[in-house]
C-alpha cells in the first residue's frame, strides 16, 4: 500500500494535452498493477494529483446528451473555445482560465476500494476549503458535486466532477470555478441540468479575483486529511 501521491501544478495547459498526460500517468499505474498479478509480483504502484487551468474548452462525458450544448462548434470557435468528447462519466461541462481543475490519479487500493467514497471525499475536499472562507458548501441528492444554497430556488454549483475509474485506477475529476467567467455557462446546459444556475467563489465573496494558488494549497492540505495522502511536490 502507497499513500504518497505525487502533486503537479501543470499551470496553464491545452486540454487534449492535460487529457493525454493523464492517460499516460493511468496506463503506468495499470500496467504495474497488471504485472503485479500475473507475476505475483508487489512492486507499489503510484498516485498522482494534478491541478491545471484549461483555455477554454467544453467537455462530453460518455453517458452525456450533445443537446446540452445549445451552439455549434463553429460558434465555440468564435468564442476560442473547444469541444472533446471523453471517456468520464457524467454530462456536459465547461474548463476555463480561472477555475481550478482537479485531477487525480489514484490507485485506490491504496486507500479504499469504494468510488461512493472516492467521490464524496472529493466533494467534502471542496466543502472544506468553501469554509476556510465562511461559505457552505452542500452535497445535492443525485447530482455529483458541490452546491450552495440547496433545496432553495437560488440553489447553485460551484464545483463540477465526474470521474473515470479501471481496477480501482481513477483519472479526470473536479472543476472548482474561482474566478471563472460565468458567461460561457450560458452556452451549455450546466451537467444536463436545466433548473439551477452556476456560481464562482470570487462572487460568492463580492471580489473581482481570489489567489488561485492559496486555494490549490487548500484544496491539497484537505485532500491529505481526508485520504491520509503525504503529497509530494513532483520533481520536473
Amino acid at each position: 500500500m502507497n499513500k504518497e501521491v505525487l502533486f503537479q501544478d501543470l499551470g496553464t495547459k491545452d486540454y487534449k494535452e492535460t487529457w493525454d498526460y493523464q492517460e499516460l500517468l493511468f496506463q503506468q499505474i495499470l500496467d504495474v498493477k497488471i504485472k503485479n498479478r500475473r507475476e505475483a509480483t508487489t512492486q507499489k504502484t503510484p498516485n498522482h494529483f494534478l491541478f491545471v487551468e484549461h483555455p477554454p474548452v467544453y467537455t462530453l462525458g460518455k453517458s452525456g446528451d450533445i443537446t446540452n450544448l445549445l451552439v455549434s462548434e463553429n460558434i465555440l470557435k468564435e468564442k476560442g473555445a473547444t469541444f472533446y468528447k471523453i471517456n468520464r462519466g457524467g454530462d456536459i461541462t465547461y474548463h476555463g482560465p480561472g477555475q481550478i481543475v482537479g485531477y487525480p490519479i489514484l490507485d485506490l487500493d491504496n486507500f479504499f476500494t469504494d468510488i461512493h467514497k472516492y467521490l464524496r471525499f472529493l466533494e467534502e475536499m471542496v466543502i472544506l476549503t468553501l469554509a476556510d472562507y465562511g461559505i457552505k458548501g452542500e452535497r445535492s441528492d443525485g447530482e455529483t458535486g458541490v452546491w450552495l444554497d440547496v433545496g432553495t430556488p437560488f440553489a447553485r454549483k460551484i464545483c463540477a466532477m465526474g470521474v473515470r475509474a479501471s481496477r480501482w485506477v481513477t483519472m479526470h475529476g473536479f472543476a472548482f470555478n474561482v474566478n471563472t467567467d460565468l458567461s460561457y455557462f450560458d452556452l451549455m446546459i450546466p451537467c444536463g441540468i436545466r433548473d439551477k444556475a452556476v456560481t464562482s467563489l470570487h462572487i460568492e465573496l463580492g471580489k473581482e479575483t481570489i489567489d488561485l494558488n492559496e486555494i490549490k494549497q487548500r484544496l491539497l492540505h484537505h485532500f491529505s486529511i481526508l485520504f491520509e495522502a503525504e503529497c509530494f511536490a513532483k520533481k520536473t
